[in-house]
């Protein structure tokens, strides 16, 4: 019998997905217009606890736009954290910004909001906060600090939609708040994105930069330069029966989670992110780190656990090593972002999974450590 095959991620599409996509298809409605758009940004507006949400073609087109809704341009610094999927940081170079890194804390992993006062300037103006792999960050810490600096608070959501700090979702703290629905994440559109805030203002300017710049009460007029950043209607089907869903997505991965964590914590040597009591933890990836004092290679590891039908992901490199960003953080240290993302690797986290899967996988995981050790 052939030995089935575990992706890190794979989309699951459980609720009305199809019945509003063909929807789309029998009405004709197929492009960036449609009733599916606003009734998705409704839906989603009132799950985070926001007044305003405005969908866009992906997750790194809505931080874009929410840096230029604000204001950030040319000259400008954002404090960001260097553990993190490149498009925050590559957004606010769109802008002509320029970031200022930030290493993390060990146990969330998330930006450490005790390093960031050393690091505002005169020349600093937004802190975008990264809830990784779902956990959220300490948003009282990050909230206070910006108070006292007088700073706009950008949360990247990208990989925690559902997540909550202290029963607040993500996405409704910051001035102005980015998700994304690539297929990957906790709910998707395959590919898409979504801008929230509060303030009427910035969702207007989102709404306008989105539209090519276009006047919203003077069709094709045009009177600054915008982008074509259109979700379509059939994305926006797919997001909307996501977003119907959204609890039961969340709980399966959650639960997916407390399989993992039940099975390896026989496993000498591995950890993962440790959920504060503050925390609803919605796990794009379950992740672990392999303890750098096994001095074990990870490619090795990764290598087995694909011979054994897993796949593993390295987890994200950080800015602070890639070419575009690496003169930024020139003299300073990352240790820990340089130890999560060197040891550290994504599990398979679909909310497909099944107890005996998670049992398959991490049995697989203990049998690639101690392969690797036994070289």
């Amino acid at each position: 019998m052939e030995r089935p095959y575990f992706p890190v991620a794979a989309p699951v599409l459980a609720g009305r997905e199809k019945q509003y996509v063909l929807d789309c298809l029998d009405s004709n409605w197929i492009s960036s217009r449609g009733q599916y758009i606003e009734r998705f940004e409704k839906a989603f507006a009132e799950f985070c606890g926001v007044k305003h949400a405005v969908s866009c073609t992906n997750g790194t087109v809505a931080i874009h736009l929410a840096l230029l809704a604000l204001g950030i341009g040319p000259g400008d610094e954002v404090i960001v954290p260097t553990l993190t999927f490149v498009a925050t940081a590559n957004a606010v170079k769109y802008v002509g910004g320029t970031p200022v890194l930030i290493d993390c804390e060990d146990q969330t992993w998330n930006m450490d909001p005790a390093q960031i006062e050393a690091k505002i300037t005169p020349k600093t103006k937004a802190i975008i906060v990264v809830h990784l792999y779902g956990h959220a960050v300490d948003m009282d810490a990050i909230m206070a600090i910006a108070k006292r600096h007088n700073l706009y608070v950008v949360e990247d959501a990208a990989e925690a939609t559902g997540a909550t700090y202290r029963g607040r979702v993500v996405g409704s703290m910051g001035e102005i708040s980015t998700f994304s629905f690539f297929g990957n994440k906790v709910i998707t559109t395959g590919e898409g994105g979504m801008v929230t805030t509060n303030d009427p203002k910035l969702a207007a300017v989102v709404h306008q930069l989105k539209e090519q710049g276009m006047d919203p009460s003077h069709r094709y007029w045009f009177p600054v330069v915008g982008y074509n950043y259109r979700m379509t209607n059939i994305a926006a089907a797919i997001g909307l029966a996501q977003v119907e869903m959204i609890e039961w997505h969340m709980s399966r991965r959650i639960e997916i989670a407390h399989w993992y964590q039940e099975d390896l914590k026989q496993v000498a040597g591995v950890s993962w992110q440790v959920v504060q009591p503050w925390a609803r933890h919605v796990y794009q990836f379950f992740s672990v780190v392999v303890d750098p004092a096994l001095g074990l290679d990870r490619k090795a590891i990764i290598a087995h656990l694909h011979s054994r039908g897993v796949e593993g992901r390295p987890v994200v490199y950080p800015m602070h090593v890639l070419p575009p960003f690496v003169e930024l953080a020139k003299g300073q240290s990352f240790p820990v972002a340089d130890r999560i993302s060197q040891h550290g690797i994504n599990l398979p986290t679909s909310a497909l999974l099944s107890r005996d899967d998670v049992r398959y996988i991490s049995g697989c995981l203990a049998e690639s450590i101690a392969a690797t050790a036994g070289r």
